[in-house]
């Protein structure tokens, strides 16, 4: 009876000390917008996502509602690029293109590191939303987007391209390694003046990062471009492009 409850006791003393060296992380570390939207934060925002863990915080927008005017039901959109007034310049080399530039609140590009990050292990779904001057609207959507490691360039892979006016225009650049003026094997970037996953001839059928002009412009290809809604000599209004994970129902329908 002694040794047990020598035993007892020395389990008593003991069991603080394991449970304390028990390393237990209760902080909240969400991996993107749908995260943060199921922990019951559903206002469009900027947010801090951890694509990496705790070792890489990084801050982000989040459209919470596809088009922010409506009910939340189809939102939880991780945006990776907006642009709506030129006020962020989108001529820029490879490391800011790598590790992301801009305003959070508004023109921004997020980073292709973050964008493999999330994209190599779970499958995301690619949204772009567009708008003209005249007040038009449209959007293509892409039930599988990822991108490639930086030492693979970023390589686009899109598919499952859904109808929503704008047409299919993005498909044309899957397969394609990133590119920047100061990394491009057909000098597209610097032709275009912008960084995206460029082809060789023609260039690309979609420019979002190109140079923000307003409505019809002098020379195809050239502007916030989306060829196959409003023409190549059409620069766009706004153009934004999210994505959001797919669930493992989504998957097997």
């Amino acid at each position: 009876m002694t040794r047990i409850l020598t035993a007892m006791l020395l389990l008593f003393v003991a069991l603080p000390l394991l449970v304390q060296s028990i390393p237990v992380n209760k902080r909240f570390l969400p991996l993107d917008c749908e995260d943060i939207f199921n922990n019951g934060s559903n206002q469009s925002g900027v947010y801090t996502i951890y694509p990496k863990g705790p070792e890489k915080a990084v801050q982000v927008y989040c459209d919470m509602g596809c088009n922010e005017y409506d009910s939340h039901k189809d939102g939880k959109w991780t945006v990776i690029q907006k642009r709506t007034d030129g006020s962020v310049n989108f001529y820029r080399m490879w490391e800011q293109y790598k590790n992301g530039f801009g305003n959070l609140s508004g023109e921004y590009w997020l980073g292709l590191e973050t964008m493999f990050l999330l994209t190599y292990a779970n499958k995301y779904e690619l949204r772009v939303d567009m708008e003209d001057f005249e007040g038009g609207s449209a959007y293509a959507q892409y039930s599988s987007f990822s991108v490639d490691s930086e030492a693979l360039r970023y390589r686009l892979h899109i598919k499952g391209y859904i109808n929503g006016g704008a047409g299919d225009c993005l498909s044309y650049s899957g397969e394609r390694d990133f590119a920047t003026f100061d990394k491009d094997v057909y000098n597209c970037a610097d032709t275009y003046s912008g960084g995206f996953w460029y082809g060789y001839w023609p260039c690309h059928l979609a420019n979002p990062n190109g140079q923000y002009k307003r409505g019809n412009v002098g020379s195809s290809y050239t502007g916030v471009m989306w060829g196959c809604w409003r023409g190549y000599y059409y620069s766009l209004k706004t153009i934004v492009m999210k994505i959001r994970r797919v669930s493992l129902d989504e998957l097997e329908a």
